[in-house]
């Protein structure tokens, strides 16, 4: 482009101009609807004072929902197959000779009853044998159902699945502050990210409803889950009851018997075990629950090292394996095929001032190690894409970015907290889940297969073209110009003068605009009256009970 200008002056800058002017000309003759007839989202901010400015950009409200995505590059090991070896060597001592405390007598009977040894003071020890018998029969891939099954998620392989924010107390935007979550915000976040098609299953607890009463709030989470979105949606991952009445929402949901439910799974959880070597007992009702009903466990232990966990990422990795593999043997002693998913969380503290911190190099290295072991044992993997960043700023950017280049190039199956989350998981953010959004659409485009044709090769058109010309106007150019390249939800590519002269607004101040243009833009999935209705008699006679 320098040269082009050296060589034709201001002549050269005029004819460029022209070009695109002309472009866009011809594409705002289509209307204001988008490709698809979605509406449209107008992110330029205030009107242009300049009156040569380009006309300012439209980008859609509603977006595609992306495909199903695979990885078409092998797993990135960072590990040699020996150290692999070594690593799982020591994961089965910790879990025979050191073992994990496991808080719930039920538990522990089921380990007992399957050759586990089970001290008075709660310790159960798993033999190599039992943890390999066990941990053998959790299936290598699987498909959780959706009710649109355009959207069932298919877990293993090269398949990789984005999912939003997870359990943050506040919500925060760029209007109102950071504040409490409340199910309005709860139910935003739903429409927002359905809205933006951005990810591939929606959830659990993507903000706490904290207006609510703890007893009966999973039910209206759940509620809202069914109502605004056709995705696989997670239950609570604490406490048996919140458990036992997702299970009957989701068979609510599918018009389906409970027996059907565990034969064709639909519903997830996403639990933490209590690092280090300690699973809590609502933990432990929870997943039992969804064991017994088939039902997917995702065990994610949350060892940070140096706090919860040794200071060095083999140890670090090791308890965290086990940790894991010990809740996964549970899971299909109780139902044999049960979908079960090793979870990696393991990252880092400062050590100044003791805080988790997200998207570092150790995180890096943790999420690439950790799914690296689990593809030796033929289990699905679970990461995240987080950050520790207070603010949507450039750290929250590049330590998601990182997060997720690490997931992504480790084919982690579930990639947790990909659209949203902010402050070390504290907050929920409507702008970052806006610009996370733009991020997995880069990925998304990224992933595609490369392929090319004879016309791609473009000979013509460099014939076509004289020696210091343009392509503008090629035959070649002009078949093509509409969907040859990447189209940003939030990028801003104009000239300084420009964004000054329009507001000086950043991709925050935009992402603002685009996340409350969605919510409008939202559209509710159908859903047959009658299960609606069904529904809200559930939710109805469980608050009266729970209440009771």
């Amino acid at each position: 482009m320098r040269d082009f200008l050296r060589s034709h002056g201001t002549a050269g800058l005029a004819l460029i101009r022209r070009a695109s002017r002309d472009t866009f000309s011809r594409k705002r003759e289509k209307g204001a609807q988008g490709r698809w007839g979605r509406p449209v989202i107008d992110d330029s901010g205030t009107p242009r004072r300049r009156e040569r400015a380009r006309a300012p950009r439209a980008t859609q409200a509603a977006t595609p929902q992306l495909p199903r995505l695979g990885v078409p590059w092998a797993p990135l090991d960072i590990f040699s197959a020996d150290e692999v070896e070594r690593l799982l060597e020591a994961t089965f001592t910790v879990l025979q000779e050191i073992g994990l405390e496991i808080r719930s007598p039920a538990a522990r009977a089921v380990y007992a009853r399957h050759g586990a040894l089970v001290d008075d003071e709660g310790i159960v020890r798993l033999g190599r044998d039992i943890v390999a018998e066990f941990c053998g029969k959790a299936p290598e891939r699987f498909v959780l159902h959706a009710r649109n099954p355009e959207r069932d998620l298919n877990v293993g392989g090269n398949v990789v699945n984005f999912g939003p924010v997870n359990g943050a107390p506040h919500i925060g935007d760029s209007e109102r502050g950071r504040r409490y979550g409340d199910i309005e915000a709860f139910r935003d976040i739903l429409k927002v990210t359905h809205a933006l098609g951005v990810l591939h299953w929606q959830g659990g607890v993507v903000v706490e409803p904290v207006d609510l009463p703890v007893p009966t709030r999973h039910l209206d989470m759940y509620y809202a889950h069914i109502t605004l979105s056709d995705a696989v949606w997670a239950a609570r991952g604490i406490g048996g009851v919140a458990a036992r009445d997702g299970i009957a929402m989701s068979a609510i949901e599918h018009g389906v018997s409970l027996d059907d439910l565990a034969r064709h799974p639909r519903l997830m959880i996403v639990t933490n075990i209590n690092s280090p070597r300690r699973v809590d007992e609502e933990i432990l009702d929870c997943i039992m629950a969804m064991a017994e009903h088939g039902q997917c466990v995702v065990a994610t232990p949350f060892t940070l090292m140096g706090a919860m966990a040794p200071v060095t990422l083999p140890g670090a990795l090791v308890q965290q394996t086990a940790e894991a593999l010990g809740v996964i043997a549970l899971v299909e002693m109780i139902r044999p095929g049960t979908p079960a998913v090793i979870g990696g969380f393991t990252s880092n503290v400062d050590m100044r001032t003791g805080s988790p911190v997200f998207g570092t190099p150790e995180y890096v290295h943790a999420t690439l190690g950790g799914a690296q072991i689990a593809r030796r044992l033929k289990i699905p993997f679970r990461s995240s894409a987080v950050c520790a960043s207070p603010v949507v700023d450039a750290q929250a950017t590049y330590e998601t970015g990182f997060s997720l280049w690490a997931s992504i190039m480790s084919h982690s199956h579930l990639i947790n907290h990909a659209a949203g989350w902010l402050e070390g998981g504290l907050t929920a953010s409507m702008e970052k889940i806006v610009v996370d959004a733009e991020v997995l659409r880069g990925w998304a485009e990224l992933l595609k297969p490369k392929g090319f044709s004879d016309a791609d090769i473009a000979l013509d058109a460099i014939r076509e073209v004289a020696p210091g010309g343009h392509f503008f106007g090629s035959q070649h150019t002009l078949a093509r110009y509409e969907t040859a390249f990447y189209r940003p939800l939030l990028s801003y590519s104009n000239n300084f003068e420009n964004w000054r002269d329009s507001g000086a607004r950043t991709a925050t101040d935009r992402a603002t605009d685009i996340w409350k243009k969605a919510r409008e833009a939202y559209v509710a999935p159908p859903l047959d009256a009658g299960v609606t209705e069904a529904l809200q008699a559930y939710v109805a006679k469980r608050k009266e009970e729970l209440a009771g």
